[in-house]
């Protein structure tokens, strides 16, 4: 679903055809733009021919047909594109409130969730008639109200992210140890997970995390490292900060987690001090080529072999087929998890991947400032996804004045009036606020005016 996108609907092809047991499968590629979805095949036969694999690919022409008798469904896509991702962020900038990616918190995250979960609405009735017995493996942002919300109307759904697996290996590199050799706890919500443990052998590399990251980005008393040329990577200041308050670094970037809290972004010489990188997603989004970054996972397939990336769908896929066991991190409703965070809210723990399914594994409680920290983004969650789930406005209003940024850089009049403008800008997208708008109750979702 949104296999019409860059970057993730090839990358996931090209980690599918790695497994031998997935090599053979049909791949369905469903995108409302279906000459997006053409371009997208075109990459992944030529894959296939790489590989000489018995894989086929279908492009279908509407939604039920692409979900009939699936076994897994991928979901990539971003509701609007691009129109509807330049109102996220620059209406916003209009108040004062500069976001780099806005896709998990602030404004634009909270109007990504009510435009998403509006689709997934979709998705999860059509794969309830179509395949019921699929599992719906979500990519697309934001991560915690999608999969809280699509697990409300009864799908079976993980949600699937890189920041644990990217994070591990930045701290690796860090303290100068080989990732191989290291063992890790993770867990919290979606982009504000902890590591809790790390470890190499019966080393304690905890304490090593604090004292070199402090050293290195908040005394500055050690030299940095080498940074790849990628303009996402910065500083780790921003976290190395985090870490400080809470005792524990967590899964997301600096450059992304500098929007989420209030400390970081008041002014530009606030940003430029902790990050020391401009990184502007939407002006990325605005200007890739798609066909061009297709073209480079077939050149590298054609140099490499057919690899996989270190995304988790497809080794879950795997699992699931063949019955290996792996342990994989994945965003599911908490149930009991992790005990200090609300039972319903979406987290992101440690879970077993077999033929049985996928898992989750018991946390236990997260140290108390990083759940006090994950219950702030959990509030905005809650509202945001109820708010998507039944046509209020008043809830929409809500969940973006209790964000931490957008209260710390206005007041609520002038939220009030940003997000009436956000409304307006993306009416389109938000069918669920209309004058007509059906309406969710409970689990459910029942026809009828909005209340």
């Amino acid at each position: 679903m949104g296999a019409g996108g860059w970057v993730f609907p090839v990358e996931l092809t090209r980690d599918i055809l790695s497994f031998p047991a997935l090599s053979g499968c049909t791949l369905v590629l469903y995108d409302i733009d279906i000459d997006a979805a053409a371009k997208t095949a075109k990459a992944a036969e030529q894959l296939i021919e790489i590989g000489g694999l018995a894989a086929r690919v279908e492009i279908p022409a509407d939604l039920p047909a692409a979900l009939r008798g699936a076994d897994f469904v991928l979901t990539v896509f971003q509701v609007g594109g691009v129109r509807a991702y330049a109102h996220d962020l620059l209406i916003p900038r209009e108040y004062g409130i500069d976001q780099i990616v806005g896709d998990t918190l602030g404004p634009g995250g909270v109007f990504r969730g009510l435009r998403t979960i509006e689709a997934l609405r979709v998705v999860a009735q059509t794969m309830l008639a179509e395949c019921p017995g699929a599992l719906l493996l979500n990519y697309t942002n934001p991560m915690s109200p999608n999969i809280w919300a699509t697990d409300l109307l009864g799908v079976n759904v993980i949600g699937l992210c890189h920041s644990v697996q990217n994070t591990a290996e930045l701290l690796a590199h860090e303290l100068g140890v080989p990732l191989e050799e290291v063992t890790f706890d993770s867990a919290g919500v979606n982009h504000t997970a902890w590591f809790t443990t790390y470890r190499r052998g019966a080393e304690d590399l905890i304490p090593r995390i604090r004292s070199v990251m402090r050293a290195r980005y908040l005394d500055e008393t050690e030299p940095l490292l080498p940074r790849s040329d990628d303009p996402y990577e910065s500083i780790e200041r921003v976290r190395a900060e985090l870490m400080e308050l809470t005792g524990f670094f967590h899964t997301e970037s600096s450059h992304h987690a500098s929007e989420y809290w209030a400390w970081f972004r008041k002014t530009p010489e606030l940003t430029s001090h902790y990050l020391d990188r401009h990184w502007d997603n939407l002006q990325i989004s605005s200007t890739v080529d798609k066909e061009q970054t297709d073209q480079e996972f077939v050149d590298e397939a054609r140099r490499d072999g057919i690899l996989h990336g270190g995304e988790f769908a497809a080794p879950i896929m795997d699992s699931v087929v063949t019955g290996t066991p792996r342990i994989v991190y994945v965003n599911v409703r908490n149930d009991g998890l992790i005990t200090n965070l609300a039972p319903d809210a979406c987290v992101e723990v440690a879970c077993v991947a077999d033929r049985a399914g996928v898992r989750p594994i018991r946390y236990g409680a997260l140290p108390p400032a990083c759940a006090a920290l994950n219950e702030v983004q959990i509030a905005v969650q809650r509202l945001t996804v109820r708010a998507a789930m039944t046509g209020s406005r008043e809830l929409v209003h809500a969940a973006v004045a209790l964000d931490p940024l957008t209260s710390a850089m206005s007041t609520l009049p002038k939220i009030h009036e940003m997000t009436d403008k956000m409304l307006a800008a993306e009416a389109e997208w938000l069918p669920q606020f209309g004058p007509s708008a059906r309406r969710y109750a409970g689990d459910g979702y029942l026809a009828g005016p909005r209340q």
